[in-house]
């Protein structure tokens, strides 16, 4: 059995990537506040050991101050959490060193080679420099990036850059990668090359906890939480979702339940 993903690419099957009952994510009653408003209100999730998990919600919804907590940037107001098996209140640096992170703009230096910016993550990340060598020359055959191994990154098309930083985020083998919007601005075809290297890397044991305004990229996902004014209002398989809101899509799911979100900025 193998599950499409857009023309002419194939999915592998979640049994086949490698998804077990083990929890790397966990979230307890989560949540933040500031003042008097309450970004994230009581979320409690958890995430299993290499499944893709869509983390969706309109703006203001609250989704990124929940993955600022879970990446051990932001200290919860209340509730409690682990990643990688760490408390995301009191360990954060531990929490840090297990994850990998790509945000929504671009985050490697522009100034930098492609080989250069692979070397400063690789040992950011306590890599040892034999060992980012070897992975190194390693990653720019996956990429078929040879050519372009000594060009500055800020000469890159937008589609390489983003195949580069999702590849350096998960260089050192996190168990978790966060992933904020990783392919807006790029075109259907960088798209689904993108989503070929997050499947792969699942098939690896990592983690994908991914964000999205794109809603045929919820389909991808095993399962999807959709946030909505700092409460989880859903959660489940594509599939369950579209029959419980007797959709079509999982547009028309996020649809029903953005209508309802009464607030516009987290």
């Amino acid at each position: 059995m193998t599950i499409p993903l857009e023309n002419n690419c194939l999915i592998p099957p979640l049994g086949v990537r490698g998804l077990n009952t083990s929890s790397v994510i966990i979230a307890e009653h989560l949540t933040k506040k500031f003042g008097n408003f309450t970004a994230v209100d009581n979320i409690s999730f958890e995430v299993k050991r290499g499944e893709i998990f869509g983390f969706l919600g309109a703006n203001g919804a609250g989704k990124t101050t929940a993955m600022r907590m879970l990446c051990g940037l932001s200290i919860p107001t209340g509730g409690k959490g682990e990643v990688a098996g760490f408390d995301i209140g009191t360990q954060t640096e531990l929490v840090k060193k297990n994850i990998g992170y790509m945000s929504q703009k671009f985050s490697l230096y522009n100034d930098l080679k492609v080989w250069e910016n692979i070397e400063l993550f690789g040992g950011i990340y306590g890599m040892k420099d034999k060992e980012i060598k070897s992975k190194t020359d390693e990653l720019m055959r996956v990429l078929n990036f040879e050519s372009e191994r000594n060009k500055l990154v800020g000469s890159l098309p937008l589609g390489f850059k983003q195949k580069l930083a999702f590849s350096v985020s998960i260089f050192h083998s996190p168990q978790v990668v966060f992933l904020d919007e990783p392919t807006g601005g790029v075109d259907p075809i960088t798209r689904r090359q993108f989503w070929e290297l997050i499947y792969e890397a699942t098939s690896r044991g990592i983690t994908v906890f991914v964000t999205t305004h794109y809603m045929d990229e919820a389909e991808y996902c095993d399962r999807v939480s959709i946030m909505v004014d700092g409460r989880i209002e859903a959660l489940d398989s594509p599939k369950n979702l579209k029959k419980q809101f007797d959709a079509k899509n999982m547009d028309e799911v996020f649809q029903q339940l953005a209508r309802k979100a009464k607030r516009v900025d987290s």
